[in-house]
């Protein structure tokens, strides 16, 4: 179903409990490793320890060391040797202990991992499921805050995964691990223990009753390249992903605009079904994204927008990004896109 946000049916609906995203990340390695031998986790202090996060706490002690794994503290030697295991039919899930240490290993990534199936001309198939912290949340400053998910998605050959919420985390890295081909899974700390209601100094209340955190203990999938509409409405689409949403939906709400928002959940398999039919029905298109503006994610949106509804925009498309600066410390609020920046650019949108 595209552009919908109904839940897919799943097998032990009834049997659900509440969960953040870490538990719910947590479970969906659990479910996947208990049904497929295949499934591996490795990365650095993801066994014993269970990760930096905690998100693989538990897999070690159930499923033993030689399926969760400590490795050494080298990036390119993680991906080089998950790239190897898938080649010879395991799944790997190597964790990125934060999305700005992938740079080493980016060489592995690029010219092997995703050209891998067409190389062999389908011989080899690179079923890989990088895991790794993104985003800011935790006064990283430059080394742990990035967000670098418009590298990946100009890679032909790598899908790039972003969750918002613990259900569909859940069920998109089952879809990602059981897929195929290498899977670039980022998942946003700043939401890990609960999402906030877009003011970043206080976290939203009564967050567990919300039903995407209401998670089935089973097997279940959420298919990569399907966005999920979170908020109806008829005056502007508001294009978003990871911890925006939640931000947006803040932004809207105070703005008192009837935005359609729209949370993209997968960049690549991109649904640009469910973005065209909301841009030409509402007329106005607004793009969310906490990466830098120039080369981001949302000037692709931006241009995807431009190409297939031009005649049916009532305003120019407006970005709404983090900034081209090297990503600030102290000052990491006043960094991201939050609900006053927000605000300001729904204002002009509805004004053009």
């Amino acid at each position: 179903m595209t552009g919908t946000d109904a839940q897919p049916s799943v097998a032990g609906e009834d049997d659900r409990s509440r969960m953040n995203m870490i538990q719910a990340i947590n479970s969906a390695m659990d479910v996947t490793m208990g049904r497929d031998p295949a499934v591996m986790v490795m990365g650095e202090d993801v066994g014993y320890f269970g990760g930096v996060f905690r998100a693989t706490a538990g897999l070690q002690k159930k499923y033993g060391a030689a399926r969760a794994f400590d490795t050494p503290i080298t990036e390119i030697g993680i991906i080089g040797v998950a790239i190897g295991m898938a080649a010879y039919g395991l799944r790997p899930v190597p964790e990125i202990q934060f999305a700005d240490y992938i740079y080493p290993a980016l060489d592995q990534l690029v010219s092997e991992a995703a050209r891998l199936r067409y190389r062999s001309a389908g011989e080899f198939t690179a079923p890989i499921t990088v895991r790794s912290p993104y985003g800011g949340g935790i006064f990283g400053g430059q080394t742990h805050s990035q967000s670098p998910e418009g590298i990946f998605t100009h890679v032909s050959g790598i899908k790039t995964v972003i969750p918002s919420n613990p259900y569909d985390a859940k069920g998109l890295l089952i879809a990602a691990i059981e897929d195929n081909d290498p899977v670039l899974f980022l998942e946003p700390k700043r939401i890990y223990n609960g999402p906030f209601d877009g003011h970043w100094d206080r976290p939203a209340r009564n967050w567990s009753q919300h039903p995407d955190a209401l998670v089935p203990e089973g097997h279940y999938r959420v298919e990569l390249g399907q966005a999920r509409t979170v908020r109806a409405g008829e005056a502007v689409t508001v294009l978003c992903y990871g911890t925006m949403v939640h931000v947006v939906l803040a932004a809207v709400a105070e703005a008192g605009v009837d935005a359609d928002v729209i949370d993209l959940r997968t960049l690549v398999p991109l649904d640009i079904e469910a973005i065209e039919a909301s841009v030409r029905r509402t007329g106005r298109c607004m793009v969310v994204h906490e990466a830098t503006r120039t080369g981001g994610f949302g000037a692709e949106l931006a241009a995807l927008v431009q190409e297939r509804c031009f005649y049916h925009l009532e305003a120019p498309v407006e970005r709404v990004t983090g900034f081209d600066t090297p990503y600030p410390h102290s000052l990491e609020w006043a960094y991201f896109p939050g609900p006053v920046r927000l605000a300001q650019a729904l204002k002009k949108i509805m004004k053009d």
